[in-house]
């Protein structure tokens, strides 16, 4: 392999810009801009020098020996003074060099992949850790990265493996007399590894919405306080205010942190019957909306709640304009921010109760291998209710299932999604 080098830190102006190299000449590379290396794992500070023996900077100097680091081959690190003109400097001198090259986009990562380091879920979970802005997403892309899913994998991949080896032994003793039927044995292994696939299926629409963000909709009739509310909630004017029914036309959305949880905020038409062609387009994108949100939140003025949408379960209904009233319903008020505190906290607990079901399976494509998993498993069990006779046919059906839990970390059938994985990591990573 080539050895690649590239700006690990983001560019601008930094206190400390880190550029790191990888492959097999990157300690001699370093050792050509540095004069000598400091044992590895360890940092030294060295004046790096250019070609002609121009003094680049100063820098702390970090080597890893092959097996030993991220991408698993020879790394080190450069930690300069993080003036853009230093690092320009620095990544001019190492291209200079021959057998170096800039690295692609996720390069270093593909590398650790290739070389053993991580698997494909630990991947992705780095990926998310990367784009990670509130701690729900720090703390379940965490989980991925440090192996859990792999690690489920290959538990259940065991499981799957003694059951076949179980029914491979009732094929080729099949002419003789075995004295131990193997079907129950294989059943349990198979029920335990269904169920366990089953629950991480029906939790991977929860953890898309922790890494995407929960929707929640605030809806009700025109003029009932819907955008002062948004822009209470946001803290700055995000949606226009007006005594004008009917002012909000579009889906005005608003991004943010609800107790850790990334949180989207629609603010919604008002829902009525109108003949105004524009307002009812915005009605019907309100109605839509709405409806795909993960919470609503309707606000009623003095006028009983008669809509074109009703709540659902979960979905919480308050009064708004608390300001003036006295009443004892539950009320909020986007002008002063009373009940505001109240409210938020009922929207964080209907959201985080509903993340306590997502599972270590966090994307649609871990979903679909779990789902192919459990169709082959189906199909082996309904081949051993026939008898011992159709054991061959169940044990082709065993290694299906395995094969897709295979491409779950990387093994098998991945070869179509890794360019696409990659190109969203930075080219230091």
């Amino acid at each position: 392999m080539s050895t690649i080098f590239a700006l690990a830190t983001a560019l601008g102006k930094s206190g400390v810009a880190v550029i790191r190299l990888s492959g097999p000449q990157a300690l001699s590379a370093a050792k050509t801009l540095a004069g000598s290396l400091p044992e590895h794992r360890t940092t030294g500070l060295r004046s790096l020098r250019d070609g002609d023996g121009v003094l680049l900077d100063q820098a702390l100097v970090l080597t890893f020996a092959k097996g030993h680091s991220f991408t698993g081959e020879d790394v080190a690190e450069l930690h300069l003074h993080g003036g853009p003109a230093t690092v320009k400097a620095v990544l001019k001198t190492l291209g200079d060099i021959a057998g170096m090259r800039l690295a692609d986009p996720g390069e270093f990562t593909r590398r650790a992949l290739e070389n053993g380091c991580l698997d494909l879920a630990q991947i992705e979970g780095l990926s998310d850790l990367l784009e990670a802005e509130t701690e729900a997403q720090r703390k379940q892309a965490l989980r991925v990265f440090s192996g859990a899913l792999g690690d489920k994998a290959e538990s259940w991949r065991t499981d799957l493996i003694r059951a076949a080896a179980l029914l491979e032994a009732t094929i080729d003793f099949a002419d003789e007399d075995v004295p131990v039927d193997v079907t129950p044995e294989v059943t349990a292994l198979l029920d335990n590894v269904m169920a366990a696939l089953t629950k991480e299926a029906d939790g991977v629409r929860m953890s898309e919405r922790i890494r995407d963000g929960f929707e929640v909709a605030i809806v009700g009739p025109p003029n009932v306080g819907k955008s002062s509310l948004l822009n209470r909630l946001a803290g700055r004017d995000a949606a226009i205010t007006s005594e004008i029914a009917g002012t909000t036309r579009d889906v005005i959305e608003v991004r943010m942190d609800l107790s850790g949880l990334p949180v989207t905020i629609l603010d919604t038409a008002g829902l009525r019957e109108t003949d105004d062609t524009v307002e009812g387009i915005g009605i019907e994108r309100a109605l839509m909306r709405a409806k795909q949100a993960d919470l609503r939140v309707f606000l009623y003025d003095q006028e009983p709640l008669d809509l074109l949408l009703q709540p659902e379960k979960d979905d919480i209904v308050v009064r708004s304009k608390a300001d003036t009233y006295d009443g004892d319903d539950f009320s909020v008020s986007g002008l002063t921010g009373k009940g505001l505190e109240k409210l938020t906290m009922r929207i964080a607990a209907v959201l985080e109760n509903r993340a306590l079901g997502a599972g270590t399976a966090i994307r649609e494509r871990h979903r679909m291998a779990i789902l192919r998993a459990l169709t082959a498993l189906e199909a082996a069990k309904s081949e051993l209710s026939y008898g011992i006779e159709r054991s061959e046919l169940a044990a082709e059906e065993l290694r299906t299932a395995i094969r897709a839990l295979d491409s779950l970390v990387g093994r098998v059938d991945v070869e179509q999604i890794l360019d696409e994985i990659f190109a969203r990591f930075c080219l230091g990573k």
